[in-house]
This record gives C-alpha cells, sequence and structure tokens, in this order.
C-alpha cells in the first residue's frame, strides 16, 4: 500500500495530484490520498499510519522540505518505514541532495527502484531532519519573514534579508564535537545532513547522504556580514578562515538563553541542541 500525503495544492499543485492518482489506478496500485489542511496535520497522519505499517507499504510526501519534515517527525519508528517524495515545495533542498526528480517524474523513482538505507540527524528534544538544521542568521531571516504581512513571495525574502544584514549580530554559542568545544559569536551554525537549504544556498557541498558522517558547520560572525552571505550562496564558505567544519557523529549547541532553531525549515522554539546522525536509520526512494 502508498499512504499518500500532500499539502493543498492549486494550479500546477492539483493537477500533479491527479497525475499520482490517475497513475496508481492505471497500474492498479493499492494506494491512500490524505490532503492536509493545517500545519502538523502530516506529522498526526504519519504517526498514525507508523503504529501499523507492514514491510510492503510506503508513505509518500507530496511537498517540499517542510512537509518532510513535518512527515518524518511524526513517523513512530523510522527504521520500521519506507519514505518517498514526490518534491512540490518551494525549495526541495533535500530532493537536490537526494536526486530525486521534481514532480511526476519522482513516482517513477518510486514505482521503479529499491528504497535505500538513509542517513537523518535526532534531536534530544525529539525531533529529526533528513537535511539542515541549525541557528544563525537563516533562522533570523525566517522569522522576519514571518511578520511580513504585505509583502509576498521573493520580495519577503528579500527585504527580511536586508533587515538581518542591519540587525542581526550573531549568537553566541558553545559548539561541542568529538569531545572538543569552542565558543564564539557565529553567524551561522549547522548540522547538515545534506548539502544545501534555503532553496539552493550551498552550506556545505561535500555533505553526502548515508556516508554515516553529520557534518558541522559554523561561521564566525564578521563585522561586515554582506561578503560571508556572499560566499556562503555561491557554495565558497568552506574556504573563509572564519568558517568550522567538522565531520563528526554527534554534536552540541548551547546558548545562553532560550533560541529558535530550524530544522529542515521548520521553526522551533527550545533551549536545547543536542544531535547524532542515525546511520542507515531509514529506507527512501531516492538516487
Amino acid at each position: 500500500m502508498f499512504y499518500f500525503i500532500a499539502k493543498p495544492l492549486r494550479g500546477r499543485g492539483a493537477k500533479l495530484h491527479r497525475r499520482i492518482q490517475e497513475r496508481m489506478e492505471r497500474e492498479k496500485l493499492p494506494y491512500r490520498f490524505f490532503v492536509t489542511s493545517q500545519k502538523g496535520e502530516g506529522r498526526s497522519i504519519a504517526a498514525q499510519l507508523s503504529e501499523n505499517l507492514s514491510g510492503e507499504d510506503a508513505i509518500v510526501v507530496v511537498g517540499g522540505d517542510g512537509s518532510l519534515n513535518d512527515v518524518l517527525c511524526g513517523l513512530k519508528d523510522p527504521a520500521a518505514c519506507v519514505l518517498g517524495l514526490i518534491p512540490a515545495g518551494t525549495g526541495n533542498d533535500f530532493a537536490a541532495a537526494a536526486g530525486i526528480p521534481h514532480g511526476i517524474k519522482a513516482l517513477d523513482l518510486i514505482l521503479g527502484s529499491e528504497p535505500k538505507d538513509t542517513d537523518y540527524l535526532s534531536f534530544s528534544n525529539g525531533l529529526r531532519s533528513l537535511n539542515i538544521a541549525g541557528v544563525g542568521i537563516d533562522v533570523d531571516i525566517l522569522l522576519r519573514c514571518e511578520h511580513m504581512k504585505h509583502f509576498h513571495g521573493k520580495s519577503k525574502y528579500f527585504f527580511a534579508l536586508l533587515t538581518s544584514l542591519r540587525k542581526f549580530h550573531g549568537l553566541d554559542v558553545r559548539v561541542t564535537a568529538d569531545g572538543k568545544s569552542e565558543e564564539g559569536r557565529f553567524l551561522v551554525a549547522s548540522a547538515c545532513n545534506g548539502q544545501q537549504y534555503g532553496g539552493g544556498i550551498p552550506i556545505c557541498p561535500t555533505a553526502q547522504l548515508g556516508d554515516g558522517l553529520l557534518e558541522l558547520v559554523y561561521v564566525e560572525c564578521p563585522k561586515h556580514k554582506l561578503g560571508a552571505l556572499i560566499k556562503l550562496m555561491r557554495g565558497k564558505v568552506l574556504t573563509l578562515p572564519i568558517t568550522r567544519h567538522i565531520s563528526c557523529r554527534e554534536a552540541k549547541l548551547e546558548l545562553r538563553a532560550p533560541f529558535t532553531a530550524q530544522y529542515d525549515g521548520e521553526l522551533y522554539e527550545g533551549d536545547s541542541f543536542e544531535v547524532k546522525l542515525v546511520h542507515g536509520g531509514l529506507k527512501m526512494f531516492r538516487n
């Protein structure tokens, strides 16, 4: 049985829903289609489904990184599930790392291949991440976007970025990995399983899914932030002398006060950020 969990889509998105259903019916494959109506509903659906999944069942997310994260966090036991993704979001950053084609072609991959062991990030607060999680100016930009009611689309992110460049002065963080600690004021501090976030920003181009390693990237907050951000957007941030890059299995970020972190673009408030990589802990359709 294939269980599709999809966010509401209009226009071309609605057409994608129809094409998926038509394909499943044409090939006489058993399926159920769930369309979420509010944030967090995908997690609830995944939690209920994963109570009774068999080895022949798969949960397929139709959406973007946030929808995928929602479902991943809802799974009772990721090791007992098979997960698929049909990218239909804004950024689709994990799909890029996993080599998953967009649109209906992703269904070809799901129906025509075997799932592969896939790493994911597990956090002490119970959350999970398939791609990238962390704190810093990226979170500051997302928070500002949430409050910009009069802007839409890319203009919202552009003006949020301009504001963050002026007002974000870094976060005081103690970073611990492989038994070694470092304190500083950082522009970003991210735990990476995938390579890019924010709709194509390659923070860690060397990251590889399935290699058993968590890539920890953190960047000191410079006086002139724009230059560092340009390097980040061009995939060159690892070349900066103010950047630290550590390959490890576990890491911890300690901040002086409660903070907001992003997990695959989803924002959560908390007071802890302890992460470990679960090697091959999930079976997923990907290249």
